[in-house]
């Protein structure tokens, strides 16, 4: 069967980068054969699946030096039935790619936010007076760059070769170690086709919000999962856009949700959130290792 990844685009994006790695995983280990279809945005990009234009979607959801990726966790919340299969750790190096002679001759940056801060120290060393400009994708302003010689874009490498495009400066993260973990997201919710083979799952990805902000309602919360000894390894609050100072919480956890531990868990979380969704269990594929 041939299925389609929907991943942001254009050519080039990191998160391009991470749906061929997946693709090239997909064929190799469970002889499926898929194409990479890019979309405008990350939404987009879950939006599709949803709409059933795609089988498959590969998103961001965190880096390691800014964190969380908050589309990703805005869009995961608020569209119905996705179901995280996978997650990608991919390495991410910057380089700056220009037309212009020298560093001197340029006046705007652009890329997308997050690129833009993981790049932060170096911009401010070697172009602090530039204009920093927001796009959707580190790739989509590529496709105007011959005709400006004082623009520059952070991107990765191999958009350069892609565009035919001459690289500045490279490796102009902050941080060498930078790296980002993409989820593989579907409508099924469990699909072994798509899956690592394995007795069970390491990871376990909830959302959930409070019925009323009193004192310790988070709190009372996590030690569900302390006293059942089940590791955290992630949370974040986001604001639920109906009146400020309401949050709710997406938490990773260390622990298979099929697990006992984690059925008792959930079930008495269930009866002290306001919504909870459960967006499934899975494993961690790496670019620096096979997990077979």
């Amino acid at each position: 069967m041939n299925q389609s990844i929907a991943h942001l685009g254009p050519p080039g994006t990191y998160t391009e980068q991470a749906a061929l790695f997946y693709l090239n995983w997909l064929k190799k280990n469970k002889g499926i054969e898929a194409h990479l279809c890019p979309y405008p945005s990350i939404a987009q990009s879950l939006q599709a699946v949803v709409q059933g234009n795609a089988q498959l979607a590969v998103v961001p959801v965190e880096n390691s030096i800014e964190g969380s990726v908050t589309m990703t966790l805005d869009s995961l919340w608020q569209l119905e039935t996705l179901r995280i299969q996978m997650a990608l750790v991919m390495p991410i190096a910057h380089a700056l790619i220009s037309c212009a002679s020298s560093l001197d001759n340029i006046k705007t940056v652009s890329s997308h936010p997050q690129a833009l801060a993981q790049c932060q120290r170096w911009l401010e060393k070697f172009l602090p007076n530039v204009e920093l400009i927001s796009t959707n994708s580190t790739t989509e302003p590529l496709q105007n760059l011959q005709h400006d010689k004082t623009a520059a874009v952070i991107s990765p490498s191999r958009a350069a070769q892609l565009y035919n495009l001459p690289i500045l400066a490279r490796g102009i993260n902050d941080n060498p170690e930078n790296c980002t973990r993409f989820l593989v997201v579907s409508q099924t919710e469990v699909d072994t086709a798509y899956r690592i083979a394995s007795a069970s799952s390491s990871h376990t990805s909830l959302a959930f919000s409070i019925p009323t902000n009193t004192p310790g309602s988070l709190v009372k919360l996590l030690q569900i999962f302390a006293k059942l000894n089940i590791n955290l390894s992630r949370i974040q609050s986001r604001p639920t856009k109906r009146s400020l100072g309401e949050y709710l919480f997406f938490i990773d956890l260390e622990a298979d949700s099929t697990e006992p531990k984690m059925q008792s868990a959930l079930a008495e979380l269930n009866t002290h959130t306001e919504v909870l969704k459960n967006f499934g269990s899975y494993n961690v594929l790496s670019n620096y290792s096979n997990p077979e």
